[in-house]
């Protein structure tokens, strides 16, 4: 299994728009992806439920997880996003 952690750079946190994004680069991603907080058990990362209740905020750190054929890959591409402020215009 292929972790990685995330800072979520978004102003509003990962809310509204920011988690609708990353769910939407999630579904792309060949493999399952998890996401974590606070080591917390991990959560299914393409549910807009599981982003919501994570609470996770500005700052704030996160644990992705993937195992599988492009693992390495997907979670690159979805730490950059994270890592990204998608409030801004």
């Amino acid at each position: 299994m292929t972790e990685r952690t995330a800072i979520i750079a978004s102003r509003v946190g990962l809310h509204a728009r920011p988690a609708s994004l990353f769910i939407e680069a999630v579904k792309r991603q060949p493999v399952k992806v998890t996401i974590s907080k606070d080591g917390s058990t991990p959560m299914d990362a393409s549910s807009i439920l599981s982003i919501m209740s994570l609470g996770a905020g500005n700052g704030d750190a996160v644990v992705l997880a993937a195992e599988g054929e492009g693992a390495d890959g997907a979670l690159t591409e979805l730490v950059a996003l994270l890592e990204t402020d998608l409030d801004a215009e």
